[in-house]
């Protein structure tokens, strides 16, 4: 998995090793292997690196790496949420495929608020990553963006992978208390925003990183073996709030 070193991933990372699970943790810090993925070389670090701990293939694959809209430039925002996740999954899908495992990607339920046909959601679709970094003003377009444009590429996908017998799926958590959430509440920019927002979830505040974590090691398990290109919103109804009509 990237990203497990805190927040979700790391709620993941413990529930998954509770159950006995063997856990290849790729993050900046506190990890397996050490990868910044928001850039080309620290990507082929990280598929280097768990390619040499998993030789004999992975039950499943787990892009959580991820950075909030508080982050500057919001140029890295995308490179890791977007670019790093997909190369990362694209480089390891064999390893995945060779157990008929399954590849778990974290959106976002601020994914919905960004159009399919912005023009930042394209280019990084197309894959031209200075296109698409060169496009970024603000934190925002460059979370919920990438967000957007990984959740539709993880659709895209869904038949090519599950012809190689490779579950694909994503989860969207909404509002979780984390420490990049209580960054962004900080922010006298943004925090006014993500309070509001969280006001607003239907079952009241905001989520426990395990409780997202539950969600996903349900789907990377044998009970969800039929389900492939899903997005799982564990946000506390928000989703269902602000696109009552769209499921």
């Amino acid at each position: 998995m990237t990203g497990g070193a805190t927040g979700i991933g790391a709620a993941l990372k413990e529930q998954l090793r509770e159950r006995g699970d063997t856990v290849i943790v790729v993050d900046i810090r506190d990890a397996d292997v050490h990868a910044d993925l928001s850039t080309a070389e620290g990507r082929s670090a990280a598929i280097a690196g768990v390619r040499a701990m998993a030789p004999e293939g992975l039950d499943g694959l787990i892009a959580c790496a991820g950075l909030g809209t508080h982050v500057k430039p919001p140029s890295l925002i995308a490179a890791v949420n977007y670019f790093g996740a997909v190369a990362t999954i694209e480089g390891l899908r064999d390893l995945v495929a060779e157990r008929r495992g399954s590849v778990l990607i974290v959106s976002s339920n601020s994914a919905p608020m960004m159009d399919a046909d912005n023009a930042f959601v394209e280019a990084c679709l197309a894959g031209d990553e200075s296109a698409a970094l060169a496009l970024l003003e603000d934190g925002h377009t460059a979370y919920a963006g990438s967000k957007r444009a990984l959740t539709q590429w993880m659709r895209r996908h869904v038949q090519d992978y599950a012809g190689a017998g490779v579950r694909i799926n994503a989860v969207a958590p909404g509002i979780t208390r984390t420490n990049m959430t209580d960054a962004v509440s900080k922010d006298p920019e943004l925090g006014d925003a993500i309070r509001q927002f969280e006001a607003m979830t239907p079952l009241g505040g905001s989520a426990e990183p395990a409780q997202i974590a539950n969600a996903m090691r349900f789907l990377l398990g044998d009970d969800a073996d039929f389900i492939c290109g899903a997005v799982l919103f564990v946000d506390g109804g928000t989703d269902a709030l602000m696109r009552a009509d769209s499921f």
